[in-house]
């Protein structure tokens, strides 16, 4: 049973990509940023890249496909931000139910930061699931952590699940699936492509998950590893935070040397596939990176949904199939 999406606010593909491997053929895969939209290209050139503001994208050409996804921008819900929410002009929620209506899909996968689930958001939050169940929708929102899914950094995300009267009655949230591997573990292949002597006693020592990379925006942030106390974070684990290598540690290096994360190995701490590439000079692609869905978290949110819609379905057939027989 082949299975359509349409996402918005794709960004470099960490919810596409992770969807992809859930089962999902892309119909249309928005996104405004054009570094972001040429990553996109770059990777899937087969795909529908619509490079538009979700404000103009149309969604009613689109009608029926079986899932609507997105990361929806997080700065009016972030802790890191003034939190503004609906007041905010960066909140897309609305663009998103809008979609919703239009295209009346099966399902709907959106993933925002944990500071959504804030008491201070309760009334937002009872706004878009009242909205959605006028949609005639059940939905699920639940708090998890991106390293309960084999992702080496906690990166906590606030993901909706909203899905169709008969397709909720077949869905489960995915479970955890494996113990996150330590930053060292991640890397290490990577620390000492270039001869590093550090590597291995550099990996033994990088023994737990990263703090929540952050990749900023256009208006603020730069190739760092994130504020303040993320920076502390990622020195325990004998990473130097305050800026983006250009290359790997080197056979010239110390054995003492504390490196700092290239692209690669950004990506890497991200859950992204290896083949997976990154458009644009170190900013603008660490900001792709920084900001993106883990993919192995929207795999797994992905083959979920994908089950539930394909269980519904088997129950449609095998009801009228009985209803022939009768």
């Amino acid at each position: 049973m082949k299975l359509t999406s349409v996402e918005i606010c794709a960004g470099a593909g960490g919810q596409s990509s992770g969807l992809e491997k859930a089962g999902f053929e892309h119909s249309a895969v928005v996104e405004l940023d054009p570094d972001a939209c040429e990553t996109l290209r770059l990777n899937r050139p087969e795909w529908d890249i619509i490079e538009k503001d979700v404000h103009d994208f149309d969604g009613r050409p689109y009608r029926g496909v079986d899932l609507l996804a997105g990361g929806v921008p997080c700065p009016p819900f972030s802790i890191a931000g003034k939190q503004l929410g609906a007041d905010d002009e960066r909140d897309l929620f609305p663009e998103a139910l809008r979609l919703v209506e239009e295209i009346s899909p099966k399902a709907v996968l959106l993933e925002n930061v944990r500071g959504l689930a804030g008491s201070r958001f309760d009334n937002y939050r009872t706004q878009i699931l009242e909205r959605l169940e006028d949609l005639g929708y059940h939905h699920h929102w639940h708090l998890f952590n991106s390293s309960e899914f084999g992702v080496p950094q906690l990166r906590p995300r606030f993901i909706l699940i909203a899905l169709k009267p008969d397709v909720d009655s077949f869905f489960d949230w995915p479970s955890a699936v494996t113990t996150a591997p330590t930053v060292g573990e991640t890397l290490h292949e990577l620390m000492a492509q270039d001869g590093w002597s550090g590597a291995d006693a550099w990996a033994e020592r990088a023994n737990g998950i990263a703090p929540t990379l952050v990749g900023g925006s256009r208006k603020h942030g730069g190739p760092d590893l994130g504020p303040t106390r993320a920076r502390a974070g990622w020195l325990k684990l004998g990473v130097d935070g305050r800026s983006i290598a250009n290359h790997a540690p080197t056979a010239s290096d110390p054995i003492e040397h504390t490196p700092k994360l290239t692209l690669d190995m950004t990506a890497r701490i991200q859950g992204f596939d290896p083949a997976w590439k990154f458009f644009g000079k170190k900013t603008a692609a660490y900001r792709q990176i920084g900001n993106a869905f883990p993919p192995p978290v929207a795999q797994a949110m992905g083959e979920s949904v994908a089950t539930a819609i394909k269980e519904a379905a088997s129950a449609e057939r095998r009801a009228a199939l009985r209803s022939v027989a009768s």
